[in-house]
């Protein structure tokens, strides 16, 4: 599967707050199943921070990053001197595991 259908079967899967098993393969051009296997491979694999890293560093060369105007989120920074522990915060659920069978 070409990582660009796989990449539109998670952005599909983000935007749509489907469950993987509800993709549709006839839109997106793979099953949710096999979006989330490269998901997961490319998670495994350091994929996401290096391409954020990579986005970043073109929009700061193309001077198209307005850093005037930012937040930043530490609530997924674990606490070094402790500190009162709270739910998971939704960027720190696991992904579900589709069901294959």
């Amino acid at each position: 599967m070409p990582d660009r259908v796989a990449l539109a079967g998670i952005i599909y899967v983000l935007r749509k707050g489907v469950a993987w098993r509800d993709v549709p393969s006839t839109v997106v051009g793979c099953s949710g199943v096999t979006a989330w296997r490269r998901l997961r491979d490319w998670t495994e694999a350091g994929v996401w921070p290096r391409l954020h890293a990579a986005l970043l560093g073109e929009l700061r060369r193309a001077d198209l990053l307005d850093m005037d105007d930012c937040a930043v989120d530490g609530s997924h920074i674990r606490s070094l001197k402790g500190g009162t522990m709270s739910a998971p915060r939704p960027s720190t659920v696991p992904v579900p595991v589709p069901n294959t069978t």
